[in-house]
């Protein structure tokens, strides 16, 4: 007896911003809707800045089909994690079609945050801030 699996067709891509990463799924739907870890968009994400920090991808790009984007996100603080996540979107994007890159490029969703938190030293009391010094 031979079962017949049905799999649906999906771009993934891999978004990152500071120390959160996001892998993104674009799976062809009826409708958008969004899941991130396993919630709706509206239940991980509560105010309506981070909401739209995610979907700025589709708005720029005027991009109208229907895709079910599904993330798992991983480290970093929560705005990190939606700029991750559109970043993921972004290059997902890309791969849809190659004409969205000037705008996306434009709008700077192309582009990795790499700045992070600078690691404490040894002989400081932090990344950069050394003992009070006296001359006497």
């Amino acid at each position: 007896m031979v079962t017949k699996t049905t799999t649906k067709k999906y771009i993934e891509t891999v978004g990152r911003r500071k120390t959160a990463t996001a892998r993104v799924r674009l799976t062809e739907a009826g409708k958008t809707s969004y899941v991130i870890n396993d919630l709706k968009l509206s239940e991980y994400f509560s105010t309506e800045v981070l909401q739209s920090i995610i979907k700025d991808a589709f708005a720029v790009t005027k991009f109208k089909d229907k895709y079910t984007i599904s993330a798992l996100v991983r480290g970093g603080g929560i705005n990190a994690q939606a700029e991750a996540i559109r970043h993921g979107i972004s290059r997902a994007l890309l791969k849809i079609d190659e004409e969205f890159k000037k705008d996306l490029k434009r709008a700077g969703f192309l582009k990795r945050d790499p700045r992070m938190k600078e690691r404490k030293k040894f002989g400081l009391k932090s990344a950069r801030r050394a003992p009070q010094w006296n001359k006497r």
